[in-house]
């Protein structure tokens, strides 16, 4: 007598093999696409590591191993010669000497003016310390000019012949200074001519308009103002040409200097 299958051992309907496979296959697919999902999701944090590990390294510099590009140093400046030092310190000196004397000069002449004396002499250190006062700055001379009246304040009155010196030759001197402050070497025997042209032609046409003015013509009178404006011109025309010829030293010694 045969026995009936079990249910473990009976046989399936081929419908319910087929859907059993079926099932089978989507729950490997699916898993499997899981799989996948997590395998292809990037992982944020290690993108973040690795952003932060180029960002460091980028900061750091080129990776060790690798020579990185060289940069020229910056050309160091020259060190200054030592008449480039000394060029201040001798210009404060020069300028010390040059108020000093300019100062002592006016002083020479306010004491010329001051106390009484020749008129002949006062004329010829008058003329002569305002020139040679102008040579330490233009100003001084114009203080001298002042000081040429110096000589009334005092307690004895200058000569009466002083009240014609005064403006005629106070007027030559101005024209004298403003020709001067003109130029240089070149227009010095233009501003002596200026000069000795102004109290020739006074001395010439002056007692035509005035015949009480003979002090013009008077040959003390002209020679004492005429000897010295040319000394201190001649002392003008020997300074600027010594001070030409120095610059022009310095100028030809400076580019020597420092090609060597």
């Amino acid at each position: 007598m045969t026995k009936p299958p079990t249910p473990e051992q009976s046989d399936l309907h081929p419908e319910a093999l087929q859907r059993a496979g079926e099932q089978a296959a989507a729950d490997v697919t699916s898993s499997a696409a899981v799989e996948r999902t997590e395998v292809a999701r990037p992982d944020v944090g290690a993108a973040v590591n690795l952003s932060k590990t180029t960002g460091a390294q980028e900061q750091r510099g080129p990776e060790l191993g690798r020579p990185s590009p060289t940069r020229p140093a910056p050309p160091l400046p020259p060190l200054p010669s030592r008449a480039e030092e000394e060029a201040p310190h001798r210009t404060r000196f020069l300028t010390f000497l040059r108020l000093l004397g300019g100062w002592a000069v006016l002083g020479a002449l306010a004491y010329a003016m001051w106390t009484p004396g020749e008129w002949q002499n006062s004329l010829l250190l008058w003329v002569f310390l305002v020139i040679l006062a102008d040579e330490f700055g233009g100003w001084f001379g114009y203080l001298g000019l002042l000081l040429g009246g110096l000589g009334y304040l005092s307690p004895s009155l200058p000569p009466a012949q002083w009240l014609v010196v005064l403006p005629l030759v106070g007027g030559a001197l101005m024209a004298l200074l403003m020709v001067k402050h003109s130029g240089g070497v070149l227009v010095l025997p233009f501003a002596g001519l200026l000069f000795a042209g102004t109290l020739l032609a006074v001395a010439r046409f002056g007692p035509k308009f005035d015949p009480e003015l003979k002090l013009p013509s008077d040959a003390t009178f002209l020679r004492s103002a005429l000897i010295a404006m040319v000394a201190a011109l001649g002392f003008s025309l020997v300074r600027q040409l010594v001070g030409l010829w120095l610059r022009r030293r310095g100028q030809q010694t400076g580019p020597a200097g420092v090609a060597a």
